[in-house]
């Protein structure tokens, strides 16, 4: 993959800077360098020592990357939402796990993902997981496509301008939760277990997690969820702190009244780091949680 740029600067500059302000890391750099790809300025191969003058056409040419041998192919077919050369967002079914491990080392969407990269006789065959979601929770994935695309992802969310939105049923028998509020608390790991989370005043990150009441309905509401944090866990931590556990999250609380915890990421929206164009994709919620709704009567506007 090929990557071309023009230097518009008045003063010189080593590309090794120059790329840096690119996004481009020291190790992806050592990939072009020491792993088969090429830097090249006015279509002559330079090193990264090469001091750049405006006006300059400085070509990168990224390794192929192979995918890794270890995992299988799962021939399920992916709902794909979005996708281009650099990105592929994916609507994740409540109960596949996103990526392997352990418990599930096979199976998951990753595995999915990796089946269809080689369906598609893709040039990169290593699948990239920028954002990931619970097993039993729903909702859209984001992936990148290479490594220097995961590199400016992983930009995106550390200056949080990558923005998900959740939808999630809680119980709120008291109806304590507001129209539109904030929950700011930190977690940590709860002692003796390796899965579940708790709240804490001491010892944990920082956590805050914002809300907007969708519906409510005697013992259930609807909320609309934005992550200003991302915690394992966050949303299901926090709203059991509230006493509002998840419908079905049973692991913090809430009763088996639902299949499943009742979570689903609903929509992604982020600045494309190549076309500089928004992208904002959104996924239905899944038929679970539509036919809870049909089911309670509770009518959306």
């Amino acid at each position: 993959m090929k990557f071309q740029y023009t230097y518009q600067k008045e003063a010189p500059q080593a590309i090794k800077y120059y790329v840096q302000e690119l996004g481009l890391s020291r190790g992806l750099l050592a990939r072009i360098k020491f792993q088969g790809g090429k830097i090249t300025v006015n279509d002559k191969e330079e090193n990264v020592l090469y001091l750049l003058q405006k006006g300059d056409v400085l070509e990168l040419t990224f390794p192929r990357e192979e995918s890794c041998d270890h995992l299988t192919l799962d021939p399920t077919p992916l709902d794909i939402c979005f996708e281009d050369e650099h990105f592929l967002i994916i609507h994740k079914p409540a109960g596949v796990p996103s990526i392997p491990v352990r418990r599930y080392p096979e199976g998951t969407m990753v595995n999915r993902v990796k089946n269809y990269y080689f369906t598609q006789g893709y040039e990169n065959q290593q699948v990239h997981v920028v954002t990931r979601l619970d097993k039993d929770t729903s909702g859209l994935m984001l992936l990148a496509k290479h490594s220097f695309a995961h590199a400016k992802m992983d930009v995106c969310l550390r200056e949080k301008t990558l923005k998900k939105q959740y939808i999630a049923f809680v119980e709120d028998q008291n109806q304590v939760l507001k129209e539109h509020d904030w929950i700011k608390a930190s977690i940590r790991r709860k002692a003796n277990s390796t899965v579940e989370r708790e709240t804490c005043t001491e010892g944990g990150q920082t956590a805050l997690t914002e809300y907007k009441r969708w519906f409510v309905h005697p013992k259930v509401s609807g909320v609309k969820v934005q992550l200003h944090t991302g915690r394992t866990h966050q949303i299901r931590v926090h709203f059991s702190s509230l006493g509002c556990p998840l419908l079905g999250d049973t692991l913090y609380g809430g009763t088996a009244d639902f299949p499943r915890q009742a979570l689903h990421c609903q929509s992604l929206r982020f600045i494309h780091p190549f076309t500089e164009k928004e992208i904002e994709i959104t996924a239905p919620l899944p038929q679970d949680m539509q036919q809870f709704l049909e089911q309670q009567n509770i009518k959306i506007d």
